[in-house]
């Protein structure tokens, strides 16, 4: 690094699900193979510790099947952000997102590009180049650029980490899912021209979404980090876990009052908003929510938002929960994902 002028570093959302560790990787490869800007390093950093990959089964599961080692990726724990824009060098691209999270907030006058797929949230003046569309992976984002971009950039082993994860993102380009866009098909059909070579729809979908929602010998501490993200008020922190378990059967485990109120005094958490999702074998979503806090106040004011909204209307119906502290909800409108509730929560807080 110390040899650069300049470091442009692409990096994905806190839960760095697959998609955000993909499109940081696929666009940090295209900018480094397309840019003119001599003495500059292009770096994909995932933005958690290196100890969390563990994790995020279908993406380790993904980049082992296409033989890139883990030893060769950057984590947010192995570069000092904050140091290199102090010192000038830094150039920020948000992929996945384009809200920094407040600890992160020193480093919002780097950021030079957004390319994200969730709502809109807060406006990014020139010369930052925002692209934020509203179909179903950032990936989908990331192949468009690179179908915009020179001719031969696009190699085998990016395509097949875009492939798949378009796939996972969009449930196998279901409809009934209501996450596929024409976009997000355009893209799929696209790769697999030039790449015929890349697996079946059916079988890679298969073993990712096998691979993420495999929870077996996870402790509740670890399916609560496996895909967290987190929402900060000048006064508190709220914790969001999206839950690959039926909501039943994760209000059954073992201890697990007690693992919640721990995980939340642990990390400073006032709150903590598990959201389930499975899949029917149609692929239709069934969606559940459930709002953990010791604090009447906080869990009220919480519930009240999540049931009176209607950007979109989630269609909350009460579901019987084993303690006061936890309110638990089925979710009528199920194609409302997570990066639909975060508003909702923001505004909240």
């Amino acid at each position: 690094i110390q040899h650069h002028r300049e470091i442009h570093v692409v990096m994905g959302n806190e839960a760095c699900d697959l998609d955000s560790t993909v499109s940081a990787l696929a666009l940090a490869y295209f900018l480094a193979q397309s840019s003119p800007a001599p003495g500059a390093a292009f770096v994909p950093v995932l933005n958690i510790p290196r100890a969390e990959l563990a994790l995020r089964s279908e993406t380790t599961f993904l980049l082992r099947d296409r033989g890139i080692p883990t030893a060769n990726l950057v984590f947010r724990d192995e570069i000092d952000l904050a140091g290199l824009h102090r010192a000038g060098l830094l150039s920020l691209t948000l992929v996945d997102h384009h809200v920094l999270p407040g600890a992160d907030a020193a480093l919002d006058e780097a950021v030079v590009e957004v390319l994200d797929h969730r709502p809109l949230e807060r406006e990014r003046s020139p010369p930052c180049r925002v692209t934020v569309e509203p179909v179903g992976s950032c990936a989908t984002l990331v192949t468009e650029r690179f179908a915009q971009g020179p001719p031969g950039l696009l190699d085998g082993t990016t395509a097949a980490l875009l492939h798949g994860t378009i796939l996972l993102d969009c449930i196998n380009l279901s409809p009934a899912a209501g996450k596929v866009t024409p976009r997000d098909v355009a893209c799929v059909a696209l790769l697999e021209e030039r790449f015929p070579e890349l697996p079946p729809r059916d079988s890679i979908f298969g073993a990712l979404q096998a691979a993420k929602f495999d929870v077996t010998g996870l402790t509740t501490e670890q399916m609560l980090r496996k895909d967290l993200k987190v929402l900060s008020s000048d006064e508190l922190a709220l914790a969001i876990s999206g839950i690959y378990v039926d909501l039943e059967t994760f209000l059954l485990r073992p201890g697990l009052l007690q693992d919640l109120e721990d995980f939340c005094q642990a990390r400073g958490y006032a709150g903590l908003v598990a959201m389930t999702v499975s899949f029917s074998e149609h692929h239709e979503p069934r969606r559940k929510i459930a709002v953990y806090s010791r604090c009447e106040t906080l869990r009220g004011t919480l519930c009240r938002a999540l049931e009176e909204a209607t950007t979109p209307s989630l269609q909350l119906q009460p579901l019987p929960s084993p303690w006061p502290c936890v309110a638990a909800f089925a979710q009528g409108n199920s194609f409302a994902s997570r990066k639909k509730v975060l508003p909702i929560l923001r505004a909240a807080l």
